[in-house]
């Protein structure tokens, strides 16, 4: 083993890189590629994003809802009435209804947002359901062709094979051969022999 400016050698025989003879440990440590990397410290708060966005989808939900406008619909009545009609000293909100319309404004500010958000994973989770619907279109596709070899080779090898009126029909035609030979060579019955052959 040499020293840490020279070409060394490791325990699996393979070569060291030159090192300066002052570098440190930690410059001499290399990325490891196959583990991931530490988190990062941020000075942004971490969360879950799938909790958040389970809460926009439930929000963009309630949005989309006609509870939620009649609710909006009898606030903002509510709240204009008050205004308008209310003693001077517990109006909070005059005429031009300055902070009804900053309030409304937040409010749709923030509902856009969240309903990007829960299309976006809705969408998601639609292209995931088409990627496994063409998955197994494709296995049943692929089935189907199986299927249709196998009953096309199933059917050649029933050409081939005697069925039972075939075998009736040909021992029909023995049987008539039979018939005809005993009326013509009536003496080459069965179990009758000439007097000769004895």
């Amino acid at each position: 083993m040499g020293s840490g400016g020279e070409l060394g050698s490791t325990e699996r025989g393979e070569p060291r890189e030159r090192m300066p003879a002052g570098a440190s440990a930690a410059s001499r440590a290399r990325v490891r590629l196959d583990l991931p990397r530490p988190p990062r410290r941020t000075l942004l708060p971490e969360y879950d994003p799938e909790a958040f966005g389970r809460l926009s989808e439930k929000i963009a939900r309630f949005l989309g809802t006609g509870r939620f406008i009649v609710w909006m619909t009898v606030t903002i009545i509510v709240w204009l009435c008050w205004n308008i009609f209310a003693p001077e000293e517990l109006r909070f909100d005059q005429y031009p209804f300055i902070f009804l319309t900053l309030a409304l404004s937040v409010q749709a500010s923030y509902a856009a947002p969240l309903i990007l958000l829960a299309q976006n994973r809705q969408g998601d989770r639609d292209r995931v359901t088409y990627e496994q619907d063409r998955k197994q279109n494709e296995r049943s596709i692929a089935d189907t062709e199986y299927l249709t070899r196998e009953i096309a080779a199933l059917r050649m090898g029933l050409g081939e094979v005697a069925t039972r009126d075939w075998i009736r029909s040909e021992f029909e035609d023995l049987i008539k051969e039979l018939e005809e030979r005993r009326t013509v060579f009536p003496s080459e019955r069965p179990g009758h022999r000439d007097e000769g052959d004895r």
